[in-house]
């Protein structure tokens, strides 16, 4: 049970919704759902350069996608969400119309920003990728992105980086903990981010698992039951 690597994949269907929310029959799910991976691939690792590395600066969280039967709706969860939409929504406009053209139906864009993307784990791996390639200390990376996090607000965070640390010739693991991470806790509300650092030594692998705190209601559960187990004292009171 406590080996799960995934926290996100392990409480989706229980405590998380799922990224994509729509129904089909056997014979089309197949070819949905190849429609959904091409639409995040493409937003994702756009073929040009420069959009690529817009959309990357604007710090894209996830990507939800829910479908009708005439249209297919993407939502975008964004840090900096004047990076996509652009002047005059110029920018989404153009990307609704290259999706349109990718998959074949007609595309609705919705663009949402995140509030504090210092307590999204995919934006923090992200954010710690791009310092290691602009080759600073991963130790230094690692400490300032600990300490952020807990600032924002966060339970706890873990960060595990892997590979040429340093540029040393043998790759190893290393990885920092502050707070507390119950990943096997299905009610902790546990986010994780992965990404690949692209260093002139080779690619590192920058894991984050973020704990926000408990779901909503959890803790006046936990509260109920602390009172209930507790032993009741008599009401009568004996006098001597």
């Amino acid at each position: 049970m406590g080996q799960k690597v995934n926290p996100i994949a392990y409480r989706t269907g229980v405590m998380q919704g799922w990224k994509s929310r729509w129904f089909a029959s056997k014979k089309d799910y197949a070819e949905l759902l190849l429609e959904d991976q091409k639409i995040r691939k493409f937003i994702g690792d756009h073929p040009d350069e420069k959009i690529r590395q817009k959309y990357r600066n604007a710090g894209i969280d996830r990507i939800e996608i829910d479908r009708t039967r005439d249209e297919v709706k993407v939502t975008l969860f964004v840090a900096r969400p004047g990076l996509i939409i652009g002047q005059k929504g110029q920018e989404v406009e153009r990307l609704q119309e290259e999706l349109q053209n990718l998959v074949g139906r007609r595309i609705n864009m919705k663009i949402e920003e995140i509030g504090r993307p210092e307590l999204r784990a995919q934006l923090v791996a992200e954010d710690i990728a791009d310092q290691l390639a602009k080759r600073s200390s991963f130790r230094r990376t690692m400490k300032r992105a600990l300490e952020s996090t807990m600032e924002a607000g966060a339970k706890g965070i873990k960060v595990q980086l892997a590979g040429r640390l340093g540029g040393a010739e043998m790759a190893r693991r290393e990885k920092a903990i502050e707070g507390s991470i119950p990943l096997s806790t299905l009610r902790a509300k546990i986010d994780y981010g992965f990404t690949e650092a692209k260093t002139a030594q080779g690619h590192i692998g920058v894991q984050v698992w973020i704990n926000n705190g408990f779901y909503e209601g959890d803790d006046s559960d936990v509260a109920n039951a602390a009172e209930g187990q507790a032993p009741k004292k008599s009401k009568k009171t004996y006098k001597r």
